[in-house]
C-alpha cells in the first residue's frame, strides 16, 4: 500500500485532510507533517522526514503539500531520502489525499495513483 504524507503549515490543517481522507479509506498509511514543533505555523524538516519514514514500504510514498515554503521544505527532505518511490505531487491538496488514499487502498502502484491525481 503507497503511504501518503500530507505536509501544511498549520498542524491543524494537515490533519484535517488526514481525517477526511481516512473517512474514505481507513486503513490507509497516511501521516500528518504540519506546522512547527513548537505548534507554531510553517513547516518542519523533521516533521516531513519523520512523517515520510513512518509511512515508507516499498510500494513507495506520495506527498502532497499546500504552498509555498512546503514545497521547498519537502524537496529537501527528498534530497536526503533514498530511493526514488518518494513523490511529491503538486495537486489540490484534500481532492489528492482523498484520490491518493482511496486508490492506495485499492492496491494501485504509485504510479498508477500520481496518473490519477487531479491537476493543479
Amino acid at each position: 500500500m503507497v503511504g501518503i504524507v500530507i505536509v501544511s503549515h498549520s498542524q491543524k490543517l494537515a490533519e484535517g485532510v488526514v481525517e477526511v481522507a481516512q473517512m474514505m479509506s481507513p486503513n490507509v498509511l497516511i501521516k500528518a507533517a504540519g506546522g512547527l514543533e513548537n505548534g507554531a505555523l510553517g513547516t518542519s524538516y523533521y516533521k516531513i522526514k519523520n512523517a515520510v519514514e513512518s509511512v515508507y514500504n516499498d510500494d513507495g510514498v506520495i506527498i502532497l503539500v499546500d504552498m509555498g515554503s512546503a514545497v521547498m521544505t519537502t524537496e529537501m527532505v527528498l534530497e536526503d531520502i533514498d530511493g526514488d518511490n518518494v513523490k511529491l505531487i503538486d495537486c489540490p491538496l484534500v481532492e489528492g489525499a482523498v484520490v491518493a488514499a482511496v486508490e492506495s487502498a485499492g492496491g494501485r502502484t504509485l504510479n498508477e495513483i500520481i496518473d490519477k491525481l487531479p491537476a493543479n
